[in-house]
C-alpha cells in the first residue's frame, strides 16, 4: 500500500492526548476553571493536561498508578501539576481520584471518554482527511477508544467511503470484547508493550459513538509491536512507544491484504517510552526480526577450546553480544564446558547460516527463543 505516517508523538508532551486535553481545559466555565481538574492517568493523559492546565492557568491534578513510567510522572511534576501516586492498576488509580474529587470539587476529566476529549482527538481525523486526498483507511490504535471514535467520526462526514481500521494488542481486547457483548464490557489484560493501550474496559460515550462507523478491529502480537518499533528506528529514524505503532504491525503482520495497493494512513499516536524500555522493544525487535541468535554449545574444557567456538562464528560474520560458560551444570562430561551465548547476525538467512555452521561443528547445541528463522516466513524479509 502507499503508506502515510500522522506523526502525533511530535506534539509537545509527546502524544495525540492533547488535542482532547485542551479542548476539555478550553471548554470549562469560569467556576471549574476555579476549581481545578483532575485525572487518572497511567501517562500520556496526564502529562496533556499538565502542560495544558499550566498554559491556560487551571490547576490540574493526577493520580497515577505506581507502574507509572518514572519519566512521565516527573515530567507531570515539572509542569506544575500536583501528582498523586496510588493504585497497582489505573482502574484503583481512578476510584483513588474520584476519592479527592468528593473532597475537593474539581471536574474530573475521563482521558477517553469525556465528550470535549474525543471531539478533541477528532481533528486528527480532521487534518488526515484536508492534508491527503483520495485517501482509502485511516488505521487507528485502539485503547480507550476515544480517538478511533473521534476519528471515525470527523473522517466519516468528511469522506463517507473511508475505511476505519481500529487495532488493538492481543493482551488486552477491550474493544474486541465490547463488540462481541454489544456494551463494554472488563476485558482480560496483562502487561503489554503497548501499555498505553492496555484499557481493560472501553469507554461508554467512546464506544457508542464508534461502534457503528468502525469498518474492521484486529489484534496484534508482542512480537509485531516490538518489530515495529525497531522499523520505525531503523528505517524513519523516529522513536515511537508501542501503543503508538500497533497499526504498523497490523500491516507489518500481513494482517491487512485487502489494503494492497490503497492509500493508507496509521496514526502514530505517541512516542513517550523510558530509554530503558525502549532498549529492550529494540532487542526483542532484533530477536523478532531473526537478527538475534541465543543459543548453548558444549565445547571442549581445554585450551583453545572458547577459541575455536568464537572464531568460527567471527568467520561465519555473527558478532558476539554475550558470552558465559558453565562448569558446574554440565554433568555428563568433566572435560567439557557449557558456553551460553547470544549473537547479532544480519537478517534471517545470515541467521540460519550461522545456525548451520554451529550445527555442522558442534555434536550438542541448543537454541532459545525465536532463533527459528525458517519457522516464521513472514518475518525473515
Amino acid at each position: 500500500c502507499e503508506l502515510y505516517f500522522k506523526k502525533e508523538f511530535e506534539l509537545r508532551t509527546g502524544s495525540f492526548k492533547e488535542r482532547g486535553a485542551r479542548n476539555a481545559l478550553l471548554n470549562l466555565s469560569p467556576e471549574e476553571r476555579k476549581n481545578g481538574v483532575i485525572a487518572a492517568s497511567a501517562g500520556n493523559h496526564a502529562l496533556a493536561l499538565a502542560y495544558h492546565g499550566q498554559l491556560l492557568g487551571i490547576k490540574v491534578t493526577v493520580v497515577m498508578p505506581v507502574v507509572a513510567p518514572i519519566m512521565k510522572i516527573s515530567q507531570c511534576k515539572q509542569m506544575k501539576a500536583t501528582v498523586v501516586i496510588k493504585g497497582e492498576t489505573i482502574a484503583e488509580a481512578r476510584e483513588h481520584a474520584l476519592t479527592i474529587l468528593e473532597k475537593e470539587g474539581q471536574v474530573y476529566i475521563n482521558g477517553f471518554d469525556h465528550p470535549d476529549i474525543i471531539a478533541g482527538q477528532g481533528t486528527v481525523g480532521l487534518e488526515i482527511c484536508g492534508q491527503l486526498d483520495n485517501i482509502d483507511a485511516i488505521i487507528v490504535p485502539v485503547g480507550g477508544a476515544g480517538l478511533i471514535a473521534g476519528v471515525a467520526v470527523a473522517a466519516k462526514n468528511m469522506n463517507p467511503s473511508i475505511q476505519i481500521i481500529g487495532v488493538e494488542a492481543a493482551r488486552c481486547k477491550s474493544f474486541t470484547e465490547a463488540l462481541k457483548a454489544g456494551k463494554p464490557v472488563r476485558a482480560a489484560n496483562s502487561v503489554s508493550l503497548a501499555d498505553g493501550l492496555a484499557v481493560p474496559t472501553v469507554g461508554l460515550n467512546a464506544f457508542v459513538t464508534a461502534q457503528p462507523l468502525v469498518d474492521k478491529i484486529i489484534t496484534v502480537s508482542e512480537k509485531a509491536i516490538a518489530l515495529s518499533i525497531l522499523r520505525l528506528v531503523e528505517i524513519e529514524k523516529n522513536v515511537v512507544e508501542g501503543s503508538g505503532v500497533v497499526g504498523l504491525a497490523a500491516l507489518i503482520d500481513g494482517q491487512l491484504p485487502e489494503l494492497k495497493g490503497k492509500r493508507v494512513c496509521t496514526i502514530l499516536c505517541g512516542g513517550n517510552i523510558d530509554t530503558t524500555v525502549l532498549g529492550r522493544c529494540l532487542e526483542r525487535g532484533l530477536a523478532a526480526d531473526h537478527r538475534l541468535l541465543s543459543f548453548t554449545v558444549v565445547v571442549k574444557d581445554a585450551p583453545g577450546g572458547m577459541k575455536m567456538l568464537t572464531e568460527r562464528l567471527a568467520e561465519s560474520g555473527a558478532s558476539i553480544k554475550d558470552i558465559l560458560h558453565e562448569r558446574a551444570w554440565l554433568l555428563e562430561d568433566v572435560f567439557a564446558v557449557r558456553v551460553r551465548c547470544m549473537v547479532e547476525t544480519r537478517d534471517a538467512d545470515h541467521t540460519v547460516e550461522v545456525r548451520k555452521t554451529l550445527t555442522d561443528n558442534y555434536r550438542h547445541v541448543e537454541f532459545i527463543g525465536l532463533s527459528d528463522a525458517s519457522s516464521d516466513p513472514n518475518l525473515s524479509n
